[in-house]
């Protein structure tokens, strides 16, 4: 998988399994202040974070089942 569209150029060598390890601000379009933001709502610090943040998980289901809706 090509990861280059979705990472600074810092973290392109990194495997998958290190990057979601990785801070939050290693994905594209995500600031080091973005980063301390999100830390500080939702103590979010790394990739993997981001990911099982359960408001991103519900917003994401909802964004599913809208486009099954008649």
């Amino acid at each position: 998988m090509n990861i280059r569209k979705f990472v600074d150029k810092k973290y392109e060598t990194m495997t998958l399994k290190e990057l979601v390890l990785a801070p939050v601000d290693a994905l594209q379009g995500l600031s080091e202040g973005d980063a301390k933001l999100l830390k500080e709502a939702f103590n979010v610090k790394t990739v993997a974070d981001l990911a099982n943040l359960k408001y991103v998980k519900w917003a994401k289901a909802i964004c599913l089942l809208a486009d099954g809706e008649d």
